[in-house]
């Protein structure tokens, strides 16, 4: 299978259930705008993209009070198939039907996987409640959409490993989007788009294949620019006053170096044809 099958699928699917999905999107949109689908590709392709995974040791572990992930970016070091997936989610004809049932205009895909690629968690892992930088990686395009495809078969809610977004802050009650085999969610990103994932609680691995769709346009007139801004869960007080500070701290050093000091390694540097 090449991206063009896998996009071929993927847009049928999409299309057949797009004013099922337009009005999940519609309903959450006032705060969070997201929506997911189910079954996205057969199973056996599901299950195959699954199974050639990379391991864990050949993933970047990014371990830190903010999260506990690995990820993988550099894609031509993996089963090419896993390229072809990515990519597939890139594919003119859907980033504009996805970009129509969100009412976005001028949707851009991210070719360089800046912050996309793959992702995998294990036990203990997690991702603490954020806000998603707010635009690419030159400063130069608005980040709008976040697309995570999940596989990993027989992975059960319990589990953890689920996406939360919190559309009331961290005062109110977070909305769980189970990341079930075969589900793909898409979730707008914006300043008030605030997600996690949940602790995993379970001794096996939540596989994420993820994309991010860009503008020249921010998604609402009131969003501004903001690195990636983590916060504590409501119970940790303590933890989310310091990562306020170094929330604070990380945007200050943005006001004089535009583009950050040190360039961010997780972006696909391809080879030079």
């Amino acid at each position: 299978m090449n991206r063009t099958e896998y996009a071929d699928i993927i847009l049928q699917q999409i299309s057949d259930r797009k004013e099922e999905i337009k009005q999940q999107y519609n309903n959450s949109k006032n705060n969070i705008g997201y929506f997911w689908i189910d079954d996205l590709l057969p199973e056996d392709l599901a299950l195959e993209i699954s199974n050639i995974f990379p391991e864990k040791e050949k993933m970047v572990l990014k371990k830190s009070l903010k999260e506990d992930k690995y990820i993988a970016v550099q894609m031509n070091q993996y089963d090419p198939i896993l390229e072809e997936i990515i990519y597939a989610f890139q594919d003119e004809r859907i980033v504009h039907l996805v970009a129509d049932i969100c009412e976005i205009k001028q949707p851009i895909p991210d070719t360089s996987l800046y912050a996309g690629g793959l992702s995998m968690m294990g036990n203990n892992q997690f991702l603490q409640p954020h806000l998603d930088n707010s635009h690419d990686a030159k400063r130069e395009l608005w980040r709008v959409l976040n697309l995570l495809y999940y596989v990993t078969p027989d992975w059960k809610e319990e589990y953890g490993g689920n996406l939360e977004v919190w559309p009331n802050g961290l005062k109110n009650d977070q909305i769980t989007i189970f990341s079930k085999f075969n589900r793909l969610a898409v979730m707008a990103t914006h300043n008030d788009s605030l997600h996690s994932v949940s602790p995993v609680k379970f001794d096996g691995f939540r596989k994420c294949v993820s994309n991010y769709y860009f503008s020249k346009e921010p998604l609402r007139e009131t969003d501004s620019f903001h690195v990636t801004s983590f916060r504590g869960r409501p119970e940790q007080k303590v933890l989310d006053q310091v990562l306020q500070v170094d929330n604070a701290l990380r945007m200050g050093v943005r006001k004089f170096f535009k583009k950050g000091i040190v360039e961010n390694p997780h972006v696909y540097k391809k080879e030079e044809k």
